[in-house]
């Protein structure tokens, strides 16, 4: 089976991205729960200023993705036009312009989902962003080859 579809990444895309990769990271779940513990502990009776320490740093993680997505965004020629994408029995093939790489199903370390996208992981931090909106009804296709040529351990997507 083939999969073809071409891609529009947007600075929401990349955002969704980077506070899924960072929130499921062993020091995005500790900040999230030092500032929550922090809060706790401020209505609690420590104080406002331990209130105001837990709520600076539950903001600070998405507030600083959202810059940092959109400057890499900004700043990235690739994101400027459309990427293509062919999913066969091979691998993935991603082309834009003359340019065009592929990756091996068998060098994929997982895929896994978020509300916006689909992610491929072809290593701990180098990964493919597929946008479930440019997908649009090739989503569940994509997620049947995707499931077929990956092992079932690798596969965490939920629709």
């Amino acid at each position: 089976m083939e999969v073809e579809f071409d891609v529009q990444m947007t600075s929401a895309d990349l955002y969704d991205y980077m506070l899924h990769h960072t929130f499921t990271s062993p020091s995005g779940l500790i900040g999230a729960v030092a500032g929550a513990l922090m809060i706790v502990a401020g209505f609690a009776g420590s104080g406002a200023l331990c209130t105001i320490a837990g709520i600076v740093i539950l903001l600070y993680l998405p507030v600083s993705l959202f810059m940092r997505s959109k400057q890499q965004f900004l700043s990235n020629p690739a994101f400027r036009q459309p990427l293509h994408y062919r999913m066969d029995e091979e691998g993935i093939t991603v082309s834009q312009g003359e340019h065009e790489e592929c990756c091996k199903w068998e060098d994929m370390q997982k895929a896994i989902s978020t509300m916006r996208s689909i992610v491929l992981y072809t290593s701990a931090v180098n990964a493919t962003i597929l946008p479930k909106k440019a997908m649009g009804e090739k989503t569940t296709a994509v997620i049947g080859v995707i499931s077929t040529h990956m092992p079932p351990k690798k596969v965490k997507i939920r629709c």
